[in-house]
């Protein structure tokens, strides 16, 4: 009986615990703050521990707010092929041509990395250190997903090709299995973006672009191998759960050849300089006299965030 109970529950889809996952944003962030000039470093430094944690309220937004979840993603398949001119890249025209509501539905991620980045600019020119901390932790986040292939398509958890559970496979499980050990997650330095549009719409569209490898790799590697081996009751989070074996997720990356790794380290950088490249467009303010001035102004919204997003079912597009 107990080994019948097994098998059934080998069979039974993976259930994903968050959409890159809070790990692998979380790393994002941190790693982002090591490729800052020390102009900068003097008050992203201090705060590492809050650009970490923090990394990660854009998605705990998407239990509370209906209005969230297309900032994550773009289903850029609904425009055609790529890559996908037939969607215009400024905001006011491609509203012009698909209206507002047309584009929340198929998500809006590249638009509101842009956005935020001229927030960014805005408060490191006038001196907000709240705002330029929330903003910057938001940022990264945004800026992660716009490296997930899965972020990129209608099918984002393999919904359309029978992969269910693909989406944090990639982006959750594979970066918590591999990165701290074994991944190289550091790159050059932070550089001066001239043109930010071109820049995310460019991060956008080679995700995009791995979107059918992604997907195809994964489906011809779960043809060879059984249930019993793809799937495993392992530790996570200080639980054992049932979720993509160790084996068959070194198999997985390595069919990849190390795209997951690949993107995870283009992130970071792309992290790195939006952040630099905000400041420098602010006129490069000194960020010293900022570090003295942190006021626990956000605290209690962070707080009242933490409490509510456990409580309640996610709005809008999933990972599940």
């Amino acid at each position: 009986m107990i080994r019948i109970l097994l098998l059934v529950a080998l069979l039974l889809p993976v259930k994903e615990l968050y959409c890159w996952g809070f790990f692998g944003h979380k790393r994002i962030n941190e790693y982002a703050i090591y490729l800052l000039p020390p102009e900068m470093l003097v008050l992203f430094k201090p705060r590492l521990e809050y650009l970490r944690e923090h990394a990660v309220d854009a998605d705990k937004r998407r239990y509370i707010l209906k209005a969230e979840a297309p900032r994550h993603y773009i289903d850029l398949d609904k425009y055609g092929e790529w890559p996908f001119n037939e969607l215009p890249r400024k905001w006011e025209e491609a509203v012009a041509k698909y209206s507002e509501d047309s584009l929340q539905a198929h998500g809006i991620l590249p638009w509101r990395i842009l956005q935020l980045t001229s927030s960014l600019t805005k408060a490191f020119r006038n001196a907000e250190t709240n705002n330029i901390l929330r903003i910057a932790a938001d940022l990264g986040h945004y800026i992660g997903d716009a490296h997930v292939p899965l972020h990129t398509s209608s099918n984002h958890n393999g919904q359309h090709t029978n992969q269910h559970g693909i989406h944090a496979f990639w982006e959750s499980r594979l970066p918590e299995l591999l990165a701290d050990n074994e991944w190289d997650l550091f790159t050059g330095k932070a550089i001066y973006i001239e043109k930010p549009a071109e820049f995310i719409w460019r991060c956008v569209l080679e995700s995009a672009d791995a979107v059918d490898s992604v997907l195809r790799m994964e489906a011809q590697l779960s043809a060879t191998i059984s249930p019993d081996k793809k799937y495993a009751w392992e530790w996570r989070n200080q639980l054992v759960i049932r979720q993509y074996s160790t084996f068959y997720s070194r198999r997985y990356d390595a069919v990849l050849r190390g795209m997951v790794e690949r993107r995870m380290r283009q992130a970071i950088h792309a992290v790195a300089s939006i952040w630099y490249t905000a400041w420098v467009n602010a006129g490069q303010p000194d960020l010293k006299k900022l570090n003295s001035l942190i006021t626990p102004g956000m605290y209690p919204a962070v707080d009242s965030l933490e409490q509510q997003w456990r409580h309640q079912p996610i709005k809008g597009k999933s990972c599940d």
